[in-house]
């Protein structure tokens, strides 16, 4: 028995409908296409969500894990203002202050004759001084004069 179309059917159908039990190749070929378009627009959003944490690490700045925090956050709250502070936190070079304050140290370290980083090795707890003064520190602490004013000093001394 051979299908026969429908006498209320157009002669003429349009190549994407199928005979029944045929594979619907529009259908298999939209299939395709919807599953790459999604994992191309997937792709697409966390490489732009990621922007940021690729910027700060790409240019070594020193706030490279608040900004990595920052996309997680964004990313896991759906609050876009999250990213653009990330973005925006990637885009400012923080100055840096530890160089220079190392540096003092090494600088004050040499002047106090020990060798660079020596000085923090040991707290005064390990070196056996006492961390709190005990009655006997208490008992032997020098009293400091009073402090001299100008208004206290005698008229000759304030004009000389």
């Amino acid at each position: 028995m051979t299908p026969s179309l429908n006498p209320a059917a157009a002669h003429h159908l349009p190549m994407f409908i199928t005979a029944p039990g045929e594979t619907d190749v529009l259908m298999v070929v939209m299939a395709v296409v919807l599953v790459l378009a999604v994992l191309g627009v997937g792709i697409l959003f966390l490489r732009l969500h990621t922007l940021p944490e690729r910027m700060a690490h790409k240019s070594h700045k020193l706030q490279f894990e608040i900004v990595a925090v920052l996309g997680l956050l964004a990313l896991f709250t759906h609050m876009h203002i999250f990213w653009v502070a990330g973005l925006l936190l990637a885009l400012i070079d923080i100055p840096d202050f530890g160089n220079p304050l190392r540096r003092i140290a090494g600088s004050v370290e040499k002047i106090a004759g020990l060798k660079p980083g020596e000085g923090a090795t040991e707290t005064p707890e390990e070196r056996g001084a006492p961390a709190t003064p005990t009655d006997e520190t208490e008992e032997r602490a020098v009293e400091v004069p009073e402090t001299v004013t100008p208004s206290r000093l005698p008229q000759e001394k304030i004009h000389a």
